[in-house]
C-alpha cells in the first residue's frame, strides 16, 4: 500500500493568506471536510468529533467531563490537556467550515468550544490553567457571531444579523471588563472584525422608517426647525422608536 499523500495535495496549493478547505467523498461514500496546511492536509468528519472518535463512550470529551461534574470537583492537568486538544480539533474544523461558508457548522463548533471554556472556567484547579483557555474567548465568540450573522444576512434577515453582532460586541467588552480591563485592548481584531461586518450590514440593508425619521430629526434640530422636530419626535413615538 502506497501511503504517499502527494497525489492528494498536487494541484491543491497551500495559501498562507487564506484558509483553504474543500469537501470530499471518502472511499466509503461518506462526506468529509479537508483543510490544506503548509505540510499537508487535515481530514475531518463533518459531524461529531472531527476525528470521528467517541472518547470513553461519549460523543466528546466535553460531554464526558460534564458527566463527571457532580462527583469530580476540579479538572486535573491531564483533563485540561485533553480538553485543549479537543478544542483544537474543533477549531480547525470551524476554520474549514467558515471558508466553505458552512455557517451552521461554524456556529455548532464554536458553541462546543465556548462550552469547553465555560467548563474549564468553573472547574479548573487554578486561574492560570483557566486563563490558558479563556484567553481565546473573544476570538471564538467573534467567529460564532460572524457565522451566525452572515447566515442571517444571506437569508435577508438583516435585523437579526444586526442584533447578533451587537450582542457579541457587548459580550466581548463584558469579558474584558470581568478580567480587569476597563476598555477592550486597543486594536482588538475581534471587535474590528465585528465592526467591519456591522458596517457592511448597515451599508447593504434598507434603512428602517425609524432610521429615516431620526435622520430627518437630526437635520431639523441642526436647522433649529423645532416645529418639524416636535412632529418627527411624535412620529418616532408612534412607531415605538426611542
Amino acid at each position: 500500500m502506497n501511503s504517499d499523500i502527494t497525489p492528494i495535495v498536487n494541484g491543491w496549493d497551500y495559501d498562507p493568506g487564506r484558509v483553504v478547505a474543500r469537501w470530499i467523498i471518502g472511499r466509503d461514500g461518506r462526506l468529509r471536510v479537508q483543510l490544506r496546511l503548509d505540510l499537508g492536509v487535515l481530514q475531518m468528519e463533518p459531524e461529531g468529533r472531527p476525528d470521528g472518535k467517541q472518547p470513553r463512550d461519549h460523543a466528546s470529551l466535553l460531554d464526558y467531563y460534564r458527566s463527571l461534574e457532580p462527583e469530580v470537583p476540579a479538572l486535573d492537568p491531564a483533563a485540561c490537556s485533553e480538553l485543549q486538544q479537543e478544542a483544537m480539533q474543533y477549531y480547525y474544523r470551524y476554520l474549514a467550515f467558515y471558508a466553505l461558508r458552512h455557517f451552521d457548522g461554524v456556529v455548532r463548533d464554536t458553541v462546543h468550544n465556548l462550552d469547553i471554556l465555560d467548563l474549564v472556567e468553573r472547574r479548573a484547579s487554578d486561574d492560570d490553567t483557566a486563563w490558558a483557555f479563556l484567553q481565546f474567548y473573544p476570538y471564538i465568540r467573534m467567529m460564532n457571531a460572524r457565522a451566525y450573522a452572515e447566515k442571517n444576512m444571506a437569508e435577508h434577515h438583516e435585523e437579526e444579523a444586526l442584533a447578533i453582532i451587537q450582542e457579541a460586541v457587548t459580550d466581548i467588552r463584558a469579558f474584558w471588563s470581568r478580567h480587569g480591563e476597563e476598555e477592550v485592548p486597543p486594536g482588538s481584531p475581534e471587535i474590528e472584525a465585528l465592526t467591519d461586518l456591522l458596517g457592511r450590514l448597515r451599508g447593504n440593508r434598507p434603512r428602517s422608517r425609524g432610521e429615516e425619521l431620526r435622520e430627518e430629526l437630526d437635520r431639523a434640530i441642526a436647522a433649529e426647525n423645532y416645529e418639524d422636530a416636535a412632529r418627527l419626535r411624535d412620529q418616532l413615538r408612534q412607531i415605538g422608536e426611542p
